[in-house]
């Protein structure tokens, strides 16, 4: 049998859980927090291919998902117009898991490994190209300002 104290505390609890969910604190962490639903499948694929449990190839969704899990968390945390600069990750998520397979499963395809380091330079080429669009242009001027300085004023023995 509950007594009335129990009762008193079940019932602030409840009270309290009702009030915090009907402010909002819930369905701002299930907004925070969803990517990480995408996260734990990819650790757990990575867990059970090193134990053993799933053939090597479950490696490319394994790593897909985890570089996908990070940059939802990174766009949950900094808004989502911040994936318009971003989306090349998408690319680099296909060439992370290519290369696992390649490292853990599959040394002897090197097309896999090719495939991957070309997904990977291109996801690359396209955050620069990103980058140079926008703010990025006056990070490569200032380089090369930078660049030049150095070449009029640097070490004269190279000349």
């Amino acid at each position: 049998m509950i007594n009335k104290y129990s009762a008193g505390i079940l019932l602030l609890i409840v009270g309290v859980i009702i009030l915090l969910g009907k402010a909002g604190l819930f369905s701002l962490l299930g907004m925070m927090f969803w990517p990480i639903l995408v996260l734990i499948p990819g650790i757990l694929i990575h867990v059970l291919y090193f134990g053993r449990v799933l053939p090597a190839i479950t490696l490319v969704p394994a790593g897909m998902l985890v570089v996908y899990a990070v940059l939802f968390i990174f766009c949950s945390f900094l808004g989502w117009d911040s994936l318009r600069y971003l989306w090349p990750l998408f690319i680099f998520g296909v060439a992370v898991g290519l290369f696992e397979y390649h490292l853990f499963g599959s040394p002897k395809q090197r097309y896999i490994k090719t495939i991957a380091i070309g997904l990977g330079a291109a996801s690359l080429i396209c955050l620069l190209l990103i980058a140079t669009w926008g703010w990025g242009i006056y990070v490569v001027a200032l380089l090369c300002v930078l660049a030049g300085l150095y070449l009029m004023y640097g070490s004269r023995r190279r000349w």
